[in-house]
């Protein structure tokens, strides 16, 4: 088991900002010490949704979350700007930092991005976390079918323009009125804080030009994320995590690697796991980290 203190250490939160193509991504940094883990948001989301895991990483990391491209405070996304461009985008802040080899955590939405990383410079990824996420090819798309209970906002925000057009002003009602509560079991345990910052990251200029891109990538990429798959499956350590009663990331992933991932579950959360249940996902996580920088030293 990784040393851990009883408490979080405190340490004092960076920002930063790292230039890519044709733009930068805005950060969050904490710790001194340690293999490096980079922590990537879903939606919606942006990097301040792990300001409360952040710490207790940072006691035996250095820990960055970044905001994908055409979130948060980072430059807009274009509308070819899909996984394949947020996994270069990934690749060049872990270059310009220069970090690599880390720890890459994806969530939600950005885990094509992260499997596209993984695949396509592996020499820039110790090991993969993937929670709640999936992949085009392996089921992800389906959450786009209505009529199989899938959710009806991504078609609307996969249109060029439509999230401007129908959520511009109405970010609060969407995000903290609909979206997250019906995707958590404990939405009391989010602080306001939190909640106040991540929407006002979305009534940015281009601050829906991020979701708009990742998710018109998911409707489209099924037929070359498959062959991908097989034809570069993950060969790194990587570990799935889902709410308990789902193995739906366990599914994808595994499918996607050429050996076997860990599995972990997690007790009376609901998809935002970071927002939920901090505390108890980084235990989850330093014990998986540990145990790959053990591995990776012998």
């Amino acid at each position: 088991m990784p040393a851990q203190p009883a408490q979080p250490l405190i340490y004092e939160m960076r920002h930063g900002h790292a230039p890519v193509r044709d733009g930068e991504l805005h950060y969050l940094q904490l710790g001194e010490q340690g293999s490096p883990i980079l922590l990537v948001h879903g939606f919606p989301e942006t990097g301040r949704v792990f300001e409360r895991l952040m710490p207790h990483l940072a006691a035996v990391h250095r820990v960055f979350a970044v905001d994908l491209r055409g979130f948060g405070q980072s430059s807009k996304a274009q509308p070819e700007h899909g996984s394949a461009r947020a996994a270069e985008d990934l690749h060049a802040f872990i270059n310009h930092l220069g970090l690599g080899p880390v720890h890459l955590l994806a969530q939600d939405i950005s885990g094509t991005a992260a499997f596209r990383l993984a695949v396509g410079h592996p020499k820039s990824v110790r090991s993969v976390a993937a929670i709640e996420t999936g992949l085009p090819g392996f089921g992800l798309e389906m959450l786009a079918d209505v009529g199989k209970g899938g959710a009806w906002y991504i078609g609307v925000l996969a249109t060029e323009g439509a999230a401007e057009a129908f959520f511009r002003g109405r970010e609060r009602e969407l995000i903290l009125d609909f979206i997250l509560p019906a995707a958590t079991a404990r939405m009391e345990a989010i602080p306001t804080g939190t909640l106040d910052a991540i929407v006002a990251d979305y009534t940015r200029p281009g601050g829906w030009s991020g979701a708009r891109a990742l998710y018109a990538s998911m409707l489209r990429e099924g037929p070359e994320v498959l062959p991908l798959a097989a034809e570069r499956p993950l060969t790194l350590p990587v570990l799935t995590i889902d709410r308990h009663g789902s193995d739906f990331t366990l599914k994808s992933f595994g499918a996607a690697h050429a050996g076997g991932v860990r599995h972990a579950t997690v007790d009376d959360v609901g998809h935002y796991i970071a927002l939920e249940a901090p505390d108890r996902l980084a235990d989850i996580l330093l014990s998986f980290t540990a145990a790959v920088d053990a591995e990776m030293s012998d």
